[in-house]
């Protein structure tokens, strides 16, 4: 019988959880925290989080010692490379400590996997996290040594689909060289070259405008307005990475409400879905710079990979001429991603790493 593997991945007002029989889908369901658990503070939260999967692993009449192993969503921890890693006692201590990158409820995950795993002795793991920075040195240069480019991207989706093409390929996944771009809330374009993710734009910092955040702004422009009185600190994150892109000039962040607007033709939401499709584009032309040409195919997957298929469309029309295979595997596929990373261990196709 197919290992069962139990996953966890948390977020900030739920938490999804999932059973998987090998890589097949057996059970899963989202569980809604009440406010009096979600406002905590982070570590707080990690006991009524893991009583409600222990809920859910009791109404799907699931007894501990039936799992095989566990895995919890990579949160933010320090840098890492990707993989599979094995939940240790240092990585607890450093959570605890507060010894990662930052204090994000995704951490939960690996803390979570820990303790149901532990009580009856199986393996608990934790899989590429948004830490992970693979970065060649070059790309860590910015322009400023006061700020070095930092490796922060959508990992685990962008891992699992590069497997996937692999497969598809044919070809092993350490050999495997690929543009990919996650179309989600932020936009990653990632520099795929034998299986490492040698550089990204970190979707906070730079690359393309998405639904809410900015991406990459005029310096000068941007210094200015920081220094206008109209915005302190807070105010300027916020408008950068939670009021920019789409709903900065279009106050909208559906992309699906935003297609309907454009495709009813109003021109200015035309020209915004356009000036987004152009900055995709350029960018997926600075990345197969990096890789000097020699790449196998280009990704697209994240939500905004999903139906209607407008935009998708239009960025692989405008990179036809690189004359690369364009694969699309919509969706995030978090959960999915996370059960094969563990299969993979236990199937003995990959090594699970040691959080060192």
């Amino acid at each position: 019988m197919q290992p069962l593997i139990l996953v966890i991945n948390p977020g900030a007002s739920s938490s999804k959880v999932a059973l998987y029989r090998g890589d097949q889908e057996e059970a899963t369901e989202t569980l809604y925290h009440d406010e009096s658990i979600t406002k905590l503070p982070t570590k707080e939260q990690y006991k009524p989080r893991l009583l409600a999967v222990e809920k859910f692993l009791s109404a799907n009449n699931i007894q501990l010692e039936q799992l095989s192993a566990v895995v919890g969503r990579g949160g933010a921890f320090k840098p890492l490379a990707g993989g599979t890693y094995k939940i240790n006692q240092l990585l607890l201590d450093d959570m605890f400590a507060g010894r990662v990158a930052a204090d994000h409820v995704s951490n939960l995950g690996a803390l979570v996997a820990h303790e149901i795993a532990q009580k009856v002795g199986k393996p608990a793991y934790f899989a590429d996290p948004v830490s992970v920075d693979e970065f060649i040195p070059e790309a860590r240069l910015s322009g400023l040594p006061e700020l070095p480019r930092i490796s922060l991207l959508h990992a685990l989706n962008i891992r699992a689909v590069v497997h996937r093409a692999a497969g598809e390929l044919g070809k092993p996944f350490e050999e495997l060289s690929c543009v990919v771009v996650h179309l989600g809330s932020g936009v990653s374009v990632a520099a795929i070259r034998q299986g490492k993710i040698i550089d990204v734009n970190n979707a906070n910092d730079g690359g393309p405008f998405s639904p809410e955040r900015a991406g990459s702004l005029p310096t000068t422009g941007l210094i200015k307005l920081c220094f206008s009185g109209k915005y302190d600190e807070k105010a300027m994150l916020k408008r950068a990475t939670k009021e920019g892109g789409f709903w900065a000039y279009l106050a909208e962040s559906d992309m699906r409400k935003i297609l309907e607007r454009a495709e009813e033709g109003d021109e200015h939401t035309q020209l915004v879905l356009g000036a987004f499709i152009y900055q995709v584009v350029k960018e997926i032309g600075a990345y197969a710079a990096v890789l000097e040409g020699k790449f196998d195919c280009i990704i697209l997957t994240g939500a905004g990979a999903r139906p209607p298929y407008f935009v998708v469309e239009e960025i692989e029309r405008r990179v036809a001429w690189m004359g690369k295979p364009v694969k699309r595997y919509p969706g995030e596929g978090e959960m999915e991603a996370l059960a094969w990373a563990v299969m993979r261990v236990l199937g003995g196709k990959e090594k699970a790493k040691e959080y060192k």
